[in-house]
Order: structure tokens, then C-alpha cells, then sequence
């Protein structure tokens, strides 16, 4: 076992231009990014608000939220040209380009851009913290956070930017784009808040993105097999979208449904 992760430590890098740019270039930093967001959000952050009142952030969280509406706009743009104007990959065996194809650069600017959000996405976590909303700080939104951020890192040191990666970005900052709207709006009138109706669509929205690339990988699997894209990535893209699918039904049920049958009773 210990062979297996030292031989992937020093494998090289599916494209050399990963291995020169921020928090992708090492393992180490991203590793030191996750502990140091789960050391806070899960045991020190927590310890340091116990004596201290809740942040006012409203003003910080009206800049952060009209921040990351614009950027998830811009990567579901960018994205949405690749997969469905230019057509650059086949749904049905999305592959990276080659190191020199001409679209390469575009291809790994809007990847790496999109990594670098999920890892602003962590600071969802240190705001809740510091307004002592802890009843948000869940397994699901640790986790999904965490491993949104692990996952794309894996995908590009073992196998490039682009390719079936982008069918999940593009997905996942159309629904964040949503979701940073509800969050900016809740900020702006934090007593509309428990009103905005469209809030438990966009966990709809966030299941309905893990079904799609559920049926992606399955159907991948299953018709074409000899698809270059890794198994082993197929796998992992697959059994995370199950846990999502799992776990955002979950929370579904107890933020939505659950509530009503105790009403009813």
C-alpha cells in the first residue's frame, strides 16, 4: 500500500503546466489547505468564537456573495461555449486535448479558474463560523466542499484539465450562480430571508446536477468502454455522486418534507 502511494506521489504530472501554478503544483499545499480549513471549521475556529460574540458580516457577506455570483456566471459561460457552442468534446467520451492543441490554454485557464472557486467556496465555512451559525456547518457541506476541491486536484495531476471534469463545472456554477443570488439577496434583507420560495429549488437543482453526472458515467461505462478517460475516475466521479445524491436527498427531507408531517400532526 505504501509502495502504491509513494509511486503516485512521484508520478508525473498529467500536464506539466499544472505543476507550476498555485496550490496545484503540490500536494502538500492543497493538503495544508483542507487541514487548516478542517482544523478551523471543526475544532479551533469554533473554540476561538466561545467567548466572543457572533461577527456582523453583512457587509462582507454582501461583497462575497455578489463576488461569487459573478464568477461562477463567468466559468458557466465559459464552460457552456466549450461543451455546447464550439463543441470541442463528444458526450459520450469526453477526453482532454492534447498538450498542443491550440484550445489547450483556454481549456486549462477556465479549469484552473474553476478549481480556485472551490477553494474561495471554503470560506462559506469561516463565515458560519464566525456568526456562529454552527447548525449549518453539516456533513454534507464539509464534505462537499472538501472533496469539490480534492477531486479536481486528482483529476488534473493524474489526468489533465478539461475533458468529462468540465460536464461537472459547468453544472456546478450554473446552480452556484443560483445559489449565490439567494444567499446576496438573504444579505441584502435578511427579513425576507425565511420567505425566498425558490430556496429548496436549488437543492432540487444541486440533486438534479449529481444525477446527471451519475447517468454520464454510467452510460460511459456501459456503451463505451474503451473511452480513454481513467475507469478509475470514472468510478470516483460516479460513487461521489451517488454519496451527493444520498446526502442532498437527505437534507431535502429534513429541511422540507420532514417539517411538514409534524406540522400535519
Amino acid at each position: 500500500m505504501l509502495s502504491i502511494v509513494v509511486e503516485l506521489a512521484h508520478r508525473p504530472y498529467a500536464d506539466p503546466v499544472a505543476q507550476q501554478l498555485p496550490f496545484m503544483g503540490s500536494a502538500w499545499s492543497v493538503g495544508l489547505v483542507l487541514a487548516s480549513y478542517m482544523c478551523f471549521v471543526l475544532s479551533y475556529g469554533q473554540r476561538f468564537m466561545l467567548q466572543r460574540q457572533a461577527y456582523n458580516l453583512k457587509n462582507i457577506l454582501i461583497a462575497y456573495n455578489g463576488f461569487q455570483v459573478i464568477y461562477n456566471a463567468i466559468l458557466f459561460a465559459a464552460g457552456f461555449y466549450m461543451l455546447c457552442i464550439a463543441r470541442w468534446y463528444d458526450f459520450r467520451c469526453m477526453e482532454t486535448s492534447a498538450l498542443d492543441d491550440p484550445r489547450k490554454h483556454y481549456e486549462r485557464i477556465v479549469c484552473y479558474a474553476y478549481y480556485i472557486n472551490k477553494i474561495i467556496d471554503l470560506l462559506d465555512t469561516v463565515f458560519f463560523v464566525l456568526r456562529k451559525s454552527y447548525k449549518q456547518i453539516t456533513l454534507l457541506h464539509v464534505y462537499h466542499h472538501a472533496l469539490m476541491v480534492l477531486s479536481i486536484y486528482l483529476i488534473v495531476r493524474y489526468y489533465g484539465f478539461g475533458a468529462q471534469f468540465l460536464v461537472m463545472g459547468v453544472l456546478n456554477t450554473f446552480v452556484h450562480s443560483i445559489m449565490y443570488c439567494y444567499y446576496l439577496v438573504a444579505a441584502l434583507r435578511p427579513a425576507s430571508k425565511g420567505n425566498l420560495w425558490w430556496k429548496k429549488y436549488i437543492t432540487k437543482a444541486q440533486l438534479l446536477q449529481f444525477v446527471i453526472i451519475f447517468t454520464q458515467c454510467m452510460w460511459i461505462l456501459k456503451y463505451n468502454p474503451t473511452c480513454k478517460f481513467p475507469l478509475v475516475l470514472q468510478y470516483f466521479l460516479a460513487l461521489q455522486a451517488i454519496t451527493f445524491i444520498i446526502l442532498f436527498t437527505q437534507f431535502y427531507f429534513n429541511a422540507y418534507i420532514r417539517p411538514k408531517k409534524i406540522k400535519q400532526t
